[in-house]
């Protein structure tokens, strides 16, 4: 069999390194290019595996998400790893859960969970965007159920809750990061068209990942009837690598527990000119996150 070609961020631990070692564990062959922040003991993990390597092999890159210019550096040292193959799927997994009380990464007026969560990962598929369409890739963004929970049902709070050093709990954050992904997952969906499938898949309840190491509460998962553990989240997310049943309505793209949510649940996300205002050019963001560009002179 041909080897399928994953490019993946988030994948150093919790719900994302779970995820490639279930991948890793088929007798399906997988390429991996993986973005982490922390090489060394990203590679010792993968290395503790003792996946066969003679058929799959993973490659680990530095990435940190909050470096915009670090993304345009992952990303174009994935397509010089990829040379003429084809990238069969972009697994954005990546997300952080922190209160807007600090100010913005390298200069930018957003916090660090927007940065990370959203706009990072939508900068990234900008970079891919002609392989995504060459190899009529599959675009899997891991969302979440905490999309429908944006302050008081209005997306106009994005903007005041968003913004670095708001002082918003990581709760408000998480939730308006996590919708503005969304917004940036139907943007990609109507841009990529027919030579791209998008699909937003959530987990489930997962406590058991690092998500919450930036909270000073502790969850007891045991009081949770509805949590999962990582290997069944894991599990969940791997669904949207396969599955063949993409439903014909574009706009219905949310994978969660096996099914494809009806879009009333997500009916916020729907409105295109929200879609298009959170989903900026790759132009526009190079231009207020201070990437060099080109024609600029490097920084």
């Amino acid at each position: 069999m041909m080897a399928k070609t994953v490019v993946a961020t988030g994948a150093s631990s919790g719900l994302g390194f779970e995820a490639v070692k279930q991948l890793l564990q088929q007798t399906q062959p997988y390429r991996f290019i993986l973005g982490a922040r922390n090489l060394r003991a990203t590679q010792a993990a993968y290395d503790g595996l003792k996946y066969d390597s003679t058929k799959h092999t993973v490659s680990i890159l530095p990435l940190e998400l909050t470096d915009l210019r670090g993304v345009k550096s992952f990303a174009q040292q994935a397509l010089e790893r990829l040379g003429g193959d084809n990238l069969d799927i972009l697994f954005l997994n990546a997300g952080m859960n922190k209160p807007a009380t600090e100010p913005g990464p390298n200069g930018s007026k957003w916090c660090e969970s927007l940065v990370v969560n959203h706009l990072s990962q939508h900068y990234l598929m900008h970079v891919l965007e002609e392989k995504l369409c060459q190899s009529h890739s599959r675009v899997v963004v891991v969302s979440s159920g905490i999309i429908r929970n944006i302050r008081d049902q209005n997306p106009g709070t994005l903007d005041i809750d968003l913004k670095a050093g708001s002082g918003a709990s990581a709760f408000v954050v998480y939730s308006a990061s996590k919708f503005a992904q969304l917004l940036s997952a139907h943007w990609w969906r109507r841009r990529l068209g027919n030579c791209g499938e998008v699909v937003a898949v959530s987990p489930g309840l997962v406590p058991g990942t690092g998500l919450g190491r930036y909270l000073n509460i502790k969850v007891d998962a045991n009081s949770l009837p509805d949590a999962k553990s990582v290997d069944e989240g894991a599990k969940s997310l791997l669904q949207a690598f396969t599955r063949d049943d993409l439903p014909s309505d574009p706009e219905q793209i949310f994978l969660s527990g096996g099914n494809w949510w009806p879009k009333n649940v997500y009916s916020l996300s729907l409105d295109k000119a929200l879609q298009e205002k959170w989903s900026p050019s790759k132009e526009q963001i190079e231009k207020e996150e201070i990437i060099p560009t080109a024609s600029s002179p490097p920084l």
